[in-house]
């Protein structure tokens, strides 16, 4: 059956073709590492939290009065719908850390210059959609945890003078966390972030496959990479062929991923589900010890010992605003992070500090 299907598939779109021109010839550098495939790691992460969004989309009721009770229904009376909500909670956590990771490996590369640019801007806006995710997804289960630290992050907007206080009105829907905020959130989640993901997506994989695999600085490749004066498919001196050999790398990625998931899931069940996330929202009682999530942890304790509440989220959107833009400023030739010591020292402090802060915020 297979084999017919296959042939009438030839036939009719010419998929040996396809298959020869679109995978079996498209090259990629022989030395290429495993950080070459979180990339595709992240977008299959993407995958998984969508359909299991979907499935909790069944069961979940947007409203105030039933948001926290559908979520607890689906943890204890739907068949298998908590291990779909803790796939669903892992895989957005992972998401999150991959995209940091694909980032920081991109960086330390030198792969964001020129002619790749664009594709550095389309991975950066690619993180803050997928931070708007997780701050979106994470009020709908309306728990004390979701509710208090929905509400100290989109307070942040009111460090700007004029503008501010209406800013976090606009994103809140008033003046406190409430049930338009809920409605609007969830039509963020659901509605409008994925289709910009997808796009932004399509641009990046787009780029990618255009432009062709950076080599690494490290290699003997790179040593021969001439100067970018014009378009032209990126060639490599030892290279081999995306499918199957670079295709077999990423699905043994994929593979991991599943793993670490379930490992999670299996020993680690409340890693991501603290106890404050399994109380209703109480909006006239606000817990002794609450905190935004892991990612949010380093901005947020900057804000904490930055006492001019401006100052502090000036800088951060000043942080925001170089490290989306960065190839643009730095447009020497020198890919080797190794023979620039001065930026690969600012490098390893600003990741440092960054680290430093999400530990200090966590235990603070």
């Amino acid at each position: 059956m297979w084999q017919k299907i296959r042939e009438g598939l030839n036939l009719r779109i010419g998929l040996t073709d396809l298959v020869d021109s679109s995978l079996k010839e498209h090259r990629v550098p022989s030395d290429t590492n495993i950080f070459y495939t979180i990339g595709i790691v992240t977008l299959v992460a993407y995958f998984i939290m969508a359909v299991t969004g979907y499935f909790l989309l069944m069961y979940y009721v947007p409203h105030t009065d039933h948001a926290f009770s559908s979520v607890q229904n689906i943890m204890t009376n739907i068949s298998f719908g908590w291990l779909i909500r803790m796939i669903h909670i892992v895989a957005s956590n992972l998401m999150v850390a991959l995209v940091f990771i694909h980032l920081i490996s991109i960086f330390f590369m030198g792969n964001y210059k020129k002619p790749r640019e664009i594709t550095w801007l389309a991975g950066g806006l690619l993180l803050l959609v997928t931070l708007l995710f997780c701050l979106s997804g994470y009020l709908l289960p309306w728990s004390q945890r979701s509710y208090w630290a929905t509400t100290i992050v989109t307070n942040i907007p009111t460090a700007f003078p004029v503008v501010g206080e209406y800013l976090a009105n606009v994103l809140k829907g008033g003046e406190a966390i409430s049930g338009v905020t809920l409605t609007r959130f969830f039509s963020l989640h659901v509605g409008f972030l994925p289709p910009v993901f997808m796009a932004i997506v399509g641009l990046h994989i787009f780029l990618v496959w255009r432009i062709g695999l950076s080599v690494p600085p490290f290699s003997k490749s790179a040593e021969e990479e001439k100067p970018w004066t014009e378009y032209s498919h990126t060639t490599y001196a030892e290279s081999y062929p995306f499918y199957p050999h670079f295709f077999m790398k990423e699905v043994s990625m994929v593979m991991l991923l599943f793993a670490i998931i379930f490992f999670i899931i299996s020993f680690f069940p409340t890693m991501f589900i603290p106890e404050a996330a399994n109380t209703p929202a109480d909006p006239f009682k606000t817990p002794a010890d609450i905190k935004p999530e892991w990612y949010f942890l380093a901005p947020y304790q900057m804000m904490k010992l930055i006492p001019n509440k401006f100052f502090g989220i000036s800088i951060q959107v000043i942080a925001i605003f170089t490290f989306l833009f960065w190839p643009f400023f730095d447009t020497g030739d020198e890919k080797n992070i190794i023979k620039r010591p001065a930026l690969m020292g600012a490098f390893i402090i600003l990741l440092s500090v960054w680290f430093a802060l999400t530990f200090w915020g966590r235990y603070s």
